[in-house]
Order: C-alpha cells, then sequence, then structure tokens
C-alpha cells in the first residue's frame, strides 16, 4: 500500500512538473512589450473578474433586487450607450490608423512586435479593445437594476463572460497582426450596435427610427462569417508568420457566435413572423426594445 501512494504520488508530481514547464514555455512566447501593462502580468485578474461578473449577475444581483422596485436608469442608459459609441470608434479609427487602413495583409499579416510608432498604436490598441470587454458588463448589470431578469440568459451570461478571457491571450502574446482583424470587425458592429441602443433608451418617440433592428442582427451574423473566414484561410496558408493556431481559435470563437445569433435570429424573425403579431402598448415595446433583448455582438 505505501509503495502504492510512493507511486501515485511520483507520478503527480512528475505530473505537475511537466505542466509547469509548460507553462513557462509558453509564457516565454509572450510579448514583452506589455510587461508590467495593468491586467496583463497574469490571467488570474482576469478570471476573478468573470468570476465576480457572474457571481453579481446570476446570484448577488437578482437576490439584491428581489423587494425592490425596478430603478429608473433610462438617462444612464443613454450615456452609456453613447459612450460606448465613442469608445468603439475610437478602437476602430485606431486599428485602421495601425495598419488595417494601410499595408495590413487580409490574407496574412504576421505581429509586428517592434518599436515603431505604427506597432505601439496596434499595442494600444488592442490593449483598449481588451479592456473594453470589461465595460460590456455594464450591458447585464443595467438588466439586473431594471430587474429585465428574462435578458439575462445563460447564452448572453456565458457570451459576455468568456470575451474577456478569449481577449486576453492575444493581448498577451499576439497584440496585432492577422488576430487584430476580429477588433476591426467587432469595433465597427459595436458603433453601429450601441448607436441602435442609445436611441432605442432615448424614449418611445424614436421607435419610428428603430425599424432596422433585424438588420442589426443581420450585421453581427455577417460579422461573425466574416471573422471565421479570415482565420480559416490559414489552413491554405504557407509561411504565414502568423500562428496557425490561433487564427483557428478565433475562427472556433466566430463558429460558437455565429450559431448561438443564427439561433436568435431564426426564433426572433423567422418564426415570429409565422405566428399572429400582438397588439402591445408603445411604452411597453420601447421599454423591452431598449436595452438588449437580443444577444450582444462579442
Amino acid at each position: 500500500m505505501a509503495a502504492n501512494r510512493t507511486n501515485l504520488q511520483n507520478v503527480t508530481e512528475s505530473s505537475t512538473g511537466d505542466f509547469n514547464n509548460w507553462l513557462d514555455d509558453v509564457w516565454e512566447h509572450r510579448d514583452k512589450r506589455v510587461d508590467g501593462w495593468p491586467m496583463l502580468n497574469s490571467f488570474w485578474p482576469t478570471f476573478i473578474l468573470v468570476a465576480a461578473y457572474l457571481f453579481i449577475v446570476k446570484i448577488w444581483g437578482p437576490r439584491f433586487m428581489q423587494n425592490r422596485p425596478a430603478y429608473n436608469i433610462t438617462k444612464f442608459l443613454i450615456i452609456y450607450n453613447a459612450f460606448q459609441v465613442i469608445l468603439s470608434a475610437y478602437i476602430f479609427i485606431q486599428l485602421l490608423r495601425a495598419g488595417w487602413g494601410g499595408d495590413y495583409s487580409f490574407r496574412c499579416q504576421p505581429v509586428d512586435q517592434s518599436q515603431s510608432p505604427q506597432a505601439q498604436l496596434m499595442l494600444h490598441a488592442c490593449y483598449i479593445y481588451y479592456l473594453s470587454k470589461f465595460s460590456e458588463f455594464i450591458d447585464t448589470f443595467c438588466f439586473v437594476a431594471r430587474k429585465k431578469f428574462n435578458q439575462v440568459s445563460t447564452l448572453h451570461v456565458i457570451h459576455h463572460g468568456i470575451m474577456p478571457m478569449s481577449v486576453w491571450p492575444g493581448a498577451r502574446y499576439l497584440p496585432g497582426g492577422h488576430s487584430s482583424f476580429f477588433g476591426l470587425i467587432n469595433a465597427f458592429v459595436h458603433i453601429v450596435m450601441y448607436f441602435y441602443y442609445m436611441m432605442a433608451a432615448s424614449g418611445p418617440q424614436y421607435q419610428k427610427y428603430l425599424w432596422w433592428k433585424q438588420y442589426l442582427t443581420t450585421l453581427q451574423i455577417v460579422q461573425f462569417v466574416a471573422i471565421m473566414t479570415h482565420g480559416l484561410q490559414l489552413f491554405f496558408l504557407d509561411d504565414c508568420g502568423f500562428p496557425k493556431a490561433f487564427g483557428y481559435y478565433i475562427a472556433a470563437h466566430a463558429i460558437l457566435f455565429f450559431g448561438l445569433f443564427s439561433q436568435f435570429y431564426i426564433k426572433t424573425y423567422l418564426n415570429r413572423n409565422k405566428q399572429r403579431p400582438k397588439v402591445e402598448d408603445a411604452n411597453a415595446n420601447f421599454q423591452e426594445s431598449g436595452k438588449g433583448d437580443h444577444l450582444k455582438s462579442s
């Protein structure tokens, strides 16, 4: 018995040592230009914030609001969505200036890890994009504050929770190059998306200008097709200079979100068109469309 325990301990120690060595090898491939930047020295801060987000929106928040009336945060929603429009536009413009509006290749683009002004600008844009994923937690916090618990769906929470953890490896190891195309397309979609929600939060008098919600969802789906295609094309390229595995990693996320958004589109628009339309109060309709009756874009 003692011998078995000793053997098991040796195997465990050996496996642990191999895993630690593997982690050390991976860490050596980090982009050392961002050493010391907040949130990037370790994956743990990102993981802890995501765990806190999940706890707040699924456990603490609903309990806190249980015996309280829904908060009227209309003005905050307008300001918050306007801020997201500006932030998304800033990220989009900086990514264009850093390469995608100039000499970046849409087929294959290695990461420029130099200290050139253009490379530093791309580094900055990727970092801001990563941080922006945490600001989007406020979407769900607003649902909870307004007691729109039906909007805090499992898919919505998984979507918002997974994005910071998905973007962290890019910001830490490959800030720029081929993978930053994801941020470029996503930032553009967010400009349109948050503008829609800003208008919807402004009052029922703007409802007549919001007929294009279905097309917004279509734009979100097209985004994932573009990202998926852009990532998977590395499979057919040799000597790209960008890690193929990371391209597939991004493409896999796009495939996942493409499936989720397509499912929502079919359920919300195609199936709804087959049913008899319901007569709704205009203000109630505003409240529902005002903030996220579908999954947010990644």
